[in-house]
């Protein structure tokens, strides 16, 4: 496979890294700027939703504009946001920092994917796509204990001078051994839209945003759902997350093998079935902790496996709206983050954290039914499905 792969994916982490790194240092910015710690966790919510609202935008935007140019031209501006916000004097201007952070960001994160299945051949696109998620995914999982050792250590201005540091750093990698990449012959609007009146894309859409909606039902509150269950204390809650991060991590480049091997559609179905019984099951394994723990690294693994076969999958429905169709997908993943908070809290708040993880795979079951809905709905101009014979 490419070695530039890699290169794209270690800036996928340093990009994805700023969303949550503030986490664990939440308290500290509302001491130092003044602030309620509800209004500092709005940087976190604010990200996201900027994220998700600027990625086709953007996309659309810039399509016109050389890939690596536009890369490193993204890079810089995400560098700037983020000394910016290490510099900020107050709360709003770590608050416009935040939003451009995550703007500049969103398209980072596309470019990568986009441009990462391009320099490779088509029996290594799942992998290649694999690779980038596994970039993505290890940024979230470390960025709140990074975050929170920074700034233990050195203050929470601290996270973002390293993020700062971080981007020079994969643009001089990037400048150097990136070559010019084709740009994508521009589409016009209306046919953008007119993808987007496809249900078999629609409802391809809808797939991750149920499937993530359904994990986060349950991870959002993983900690109350721990301690209630079984009553971890604070050492064991940090060995279980950091099983949880390393499974999350290889759960992408497990995803991108399985689409290369199975091909997309015959992963999507096995990934989220297997998804859905193992999430149903968390709540049933928490009388023994050795047991809980291997169901729970299979449903971590899991939970990033999807997004590598997912994407190929969209790519190939799609390939003349490629980017675009990456681009709502990224932000879908993101309001899927949102909604399974929100339905999270809803069912702590009103039953018990102890039917989170059966509510959420009740809500994982309807992202099976989205996929096999597309599986089974056939590409415009044709009269038979997309199969993993017909997209490999």
């Amino acid at each position: 496979m490419n070695p530039r792969v890699y290169i794209l994916a270690i800036a996928s982490f340093v990009v994805g890294t700023v969303e949550l790194i503030i986490g664990g240092t939440l308290d500290m910015i509302a001491r130092d700027l003044s602030v309620s710690l509800s209004a500092a966790g709005q940087l976190i919510t604010v990200f996201s939703l900027s994220f998700a609202i600027t990625a086709p935008i953007l996309l659309h935007l810039t399509r016109q504009v050389e890939r690596k140019k536009l890369y490193l031209a993204c890079l810089s501006v995400f560098f700037l946001s983020n000394v910016f916000a290490a510099l900020s004097p107050s709360y709003l201007v770590l608050l416009l920092a935040r939003i451009v952070a995550a703007s500049s960001g969103s398209l980072l994160v596309i470019l990568s994917i986009t441009i990462a299945a391009g320099i490779v051949q088509p029996a290594y696109r799942g992998r290649a796509i694999g690779v980038i998620f596994m970039g993505i995914s290890g940024s979230l999982v470390l960025g709140v204990p990074l975050g929170m050792m920074l700034g233990n250590l050195y203050g929470w201005r601290a996270p973002f001078w390293l993020i700062a540091a971080l981007s020079i750093v994969a643009m001089v990698c990037l400048g150097l051994f990136l070559p010019k990449v084709s740009t994508p012959d521009p589409v016009p609007l209306k046919q953008q839209l007119a993808a987007l009146k496809n249900v078999k894309i629609i409802s391809a859409h809808f797939t991750p945003f149920f499937m993530l909606t359904g994990h986060l039902t349950l991870y959002a509150y993983f900690t109350p759902f721990l301690q209630q269950t079984m009553g971890l204390s604070a050492g064991w809650l940090s060995i279980t997350y950091f099983l949880f991060g390393i499974a999350a991590v290889m759960g992408g480049g497990i995803g991108g093998w399985l689409s290369d091997k199975w091909g997309a559609t015959r992963s999507i179905i096995t990934i989220i079935s297997l998804f859905a019984v193992i999430m149903a099951f968390l709540p049933l394994a928490t009388h023994s902790f050795a047991l809980f723990m291997v169901v729970m690294v299979l449903w971590s693994s899991l939970s990033w496996a999807i997004s590598p076969a997912q994407q190929h999958y969209l790519i190939h429905c799609a390939p003349e709206t490629a980017d675009i169709q990456m681009g709502l997908n990224t932000s879908v993943l993101h309001i899927g983050v949102a909604g399974g908070s929100l339905i999270g809290g809803f069912v702590a708040e009103r039953a018990s954290v102890f039917y989170n993880a059966w509510v959420g795979a009740a809500i994982v079951v309807l992202s099976l039914v989205c996929a096999i809905f597309s599986i089974t709905r056939p590409l415009v101009g044709q009269k038979v499905p997309l199969t993993d014979n017909s997209s490999a």
